[in-house]
C-alpha cells in the first residue's frame, strides 16, 4: 500500500467469473460481471453541450476518476507527492467508442479492470453503463505507462504494485 492517506476501500460491486483466466479475459469481449470495479458518477452541466449531452471529451474524465479510484481502492494514492516517486501513470493509449449518449444528471457506472501488464506499462478496458441498466454508453481501453517526471522516461511497474494487481483481478502470474 502506497500512501499514509490511503482511504478505506470503496464497495465493489460485480464479480469476475471464476471459470475464465487471465489470458482468455484479455483476448474476448468482457461482459458486466467480468468487472470487479465499478465507480458511480453523476453527469453534471459542465460536461455537457447545449442539448445537455455529455460532450465527448467528458468520458476521458469519467475515465480518469475511475482509474483513481480503481487504484484508491487498492490502497494506491495516484496523485499523492510520495505514491507518484514509485507510480505515476501516463496515458499513451486511449480507444473510445461512443454507444449511446449520457445525459445531465445521469448516473453512470464506470466499470474498470487491467487485462494486461507489461514490463512498464498496464491495460485497461473499460465500458460505461446508464447506472443501474444494462444500457451500454461507452467501451474503450487506456494503455498508461509508469513515467518518471524527472527523467521524463517510463520505468518498470513497482513488483508490490503488480501483485496487488493480479492478487485483485485474479490475474495469472505474468511472464
Amino acid at each position: 500500500m502506497l500512501g499514509p492517506e490511503a482511504s478505506p476501500p470503496v464497495t465493489v460491486r460485480g464479480t469476475r467469473r471464476p471459470d475464465l483466466g487471465f489470458q482468455e479475459i484479455s483476448r474476448q469481449l468482457l461482459t458486466k460481471s467480468d468487472y470487479r470495479f465499478i465507480h458511480t458518477l453523476r453527469v453534471r452541466w459542465r460536461e455537457c453541450d447545449v442539448q445537455g449531452i455529455a460532450y465527448y471529451g467528458s468520458y476521458i474524465d469519467f475515465i480518469d476518476v475511475a482509474q483513481a479510484e480503481y487504484f484508491r481502492n487498492l490502497g494506491i494514492l495516484t496523485h499523492n507527492t510520495e505514491s507518484r516517486k514509485l507510480f505515476d501513470l501516463a496515458a499513451v493509449k486511449v480507444t473510445l467508442e461512443y454507444k449511446s449518449p449520457a445525459k445531465i444528471d445521469d448516473l453512470i457506472d464506470v466499470h474498470i479492470r487491467v487485462h494486461k501488464m507489461g514490463f512498464t506499462s498496464i491495460a485497461k478496458r473499460w465500458e460505461i453503463y446508464r447506472s443501474g441498466t444494462n444500457k451500454l454508453l461507452a467501451t474503450g481501453e487506456t494503455i498508461s505507462v509508469n513515467y518518471e517526471s524527472v527523467s521524463g522516461e517510463s520505468r518498470p511497474l513497482p513488483d508490490e504494485i503488480r501483485r496487488d494487481i493480479e492478487a485483485y483481478e485474479g490475474m495469472l502470474k505474468t511472464p
